[in-house]
């Protein structure tokens, strides 16, 4: 996985094992990082699917070092952090999300997430709204909204099939050719912006050892719920981003979510020709909306 220039790895440890994170300590930032002690935190939480880490946001939280603690993991199951031999479950990262947050950030932070681990995210910060200042969220949906049941699906009951689960991963995901397939076909809007170096930081990422079990667990759908049974309850100042090309849940689900909890969600912006994740499709595009929300969502 690629560690940008001037962010080095460190860890901690969660009820779950060892969590690395990346963050920024030396040289572009050094004079920036010395010259402030008490800069605000943003904590880039990336999503699920085989091959995630922390360099799906890798692209984005370089252009915030100067100005704030960046803070990058790579989640229980994912990248460099360890991989329990499990069947995941929401809890799991319910927990572990708190338990980082808790030992990285020393006052209410803002976290920017992605997708289903964005999703999580809001149960976080309904269970634990002492811990956040405001969330920027990319496609936040738990996959089973309003009632949809994605464990249902053809492709989920595929994968809930023992041995078959395992061949599928090691065959047909955790390869140079399932990796870029994935990549063009269901996460990204436009297949000429997926380039070798995505392919490369993913396919590293799926090839840890025992990472299929967090993999195998999203895709079977154990992870996944319907977050419009909770939206009503957060009250963080949140502004989501929606490309209206994803394929797993399309904007008109964002936009519902949104309309269930005006008070807290302050901003709502859709992105034509644009999949799952923005923030590896069109970076400075998503750079440019976070520095646009935060202003608006510490006036919030």
């Amino acid at each position: 996985m690629l560690q940008p220039l001037g962010f080095e790895q460190k860890s901690v440890i969660t009820s779950l094992g060892r969590m690395v994170y990346y963050t920024a300590v030396d040289s572009p930032w050094e004079k920036e990082l010395t010259a402030s002690t008490d800069r605000e935190t943003l904590v880039f939480l990336h999503g699920f699917g085989g091959g995630s880490s922390a360099y799906e946001w890798s692209k984005v939280y370089p252009a915030f070092a100067s100005e704030y603690e960046i803070i990058a993991p790579d989640l229980i199951g994912w990248g460099r952090s360890e991989h329990p031999v499990r069947n995941y479950q929401v809890e799991d990262y319910l927990t572990t999300i708190r338990e980082f947050l808790e030992q990285t950030c020393n006052s209410p932070v803002t976290v920017i997430a992605s997708s289903l681990t964005a999703a999580i995210t809001i149960r976080v910060a309904i269970a634990n709204p002492q811990l956040f200042k405001s969330l920027i969220l990319t496609t936040p949906a738990g996959l089973s909204d309003f009632g949809e049941n994605y464990s249902r699906s053809l492709f989920a009951q595929i994968v809930s099939t023992p041995v078959i689960d395992r061949l599928l991963y090691s065959a047909g995901i955790a390869t140079p050719g399932g990796i870029r397939n994935f990549l063009e076909k269901r996460q990204f809007a436009m297949e000429n912006r997926v380039y070798e170096e995505i392919v490369a930081a993913y396919l590293e990422s799926a090839k840890q050892p025992n990472g299929e079990y967090a993999a195998l667990s999203f895709v079977r759908g154990d992870l996944c719920f319907d977050l419009s049974v909770y939206i009503e309850q957060l009250t963080t100042p949140t502004a989501i981003i929606w490309g209206q090309k994803s394929q797993f849940t399309g904007p008109e689900i964002g936009r519902r979510l949104a309309q269930m909890n005006p008070q807290a969600i302050k901003a709502f912006q859709e992105l034509e020709n644009v999949g799952l994740t923005p923030q590896l499709e069109l970076p400075a595009v998503t750079i440019g909306l976070i520095r646009k929300f935060l202003p608006l969502l510490s006036k919030g």
